[in-house]
């Protein structure tokens, strides 16, 4: 009896997940945010650390696609996609790559998402927060996925109810 509860309560933990929609990936807020701000602002009036500056931006990046905030993961994309062509260093290549699939996820696009870390794992193949990625975004595919079927069969329920209830009004009138 016992080992049949451990099953069902792991059952349902994992239905639980599954509808909890955590992605295990980390999130900013807004003072990490300033303060990654702050950051830039005081690299760019440093003229000769080009170096510090170009890392306040990943920093910044970072925080921005990482945020809770619809606006900031917006920023941080236009921001990473401003600087990829200049990009000749593979490393900061995958990192660029890696980030915009982060800010794609949390935006919802998926399948762009999963474009950009297959990029980055072209480039890195064992790259452990790549792969990581790539699991989060199959699996909320796969759930997007189920719950639109879910959606989909009820809307067809009801249409074929509605209809069946419309013929057998029709059916009772005519009598």
């Amino acid at each position: 009896m016992a080992k049949l509860e451990a099953k069902l309560g792991m059952i349902v933990d994992k239905v639980g997940q599954f509808f909890s929609g955590s992605d295990h990936l980390p999130s900013c807020d807004s003072d990490i945010i300033a303060g990654c701000e702050r950051e830039v602002a005081e690299a760019e009036k440093q003229p000769s650390s080009d170096k510090s500056m170009q890392e306040s931006l990943l920093r910044l990046s970072w925080a921005l696609v990482h945020s809770k905030r619809p606006d900031d993961v917006q920023r941080g994309i236009a921001m990473l996609q401003s600087s990829l062509p200049s990009m000749v260093d593979p490393l900061q290549q995958r990192e660029n790559l890696y980030l915009l699939a982060v800010g794609y996820y949390r935006s919802g696009d998926y399948s762009k998402s999963r474009d950009l870390v297959e990029k980055c794992l072209e480039i890195a193949p064992d790259w452990r927060q790549a792969l990581t990625l790539e699991t989060a975004i199959s699996e909320r595919i796969t759930k997007d996925g189920v719950i639109g079927l879910g959606i989909a069969a009820t809307v067809a329920a009801t249409a074929v109810g509605l209809i069946a209830g419309g013929i057998a009004a029709a059916a009772s009138r005519k009598r």
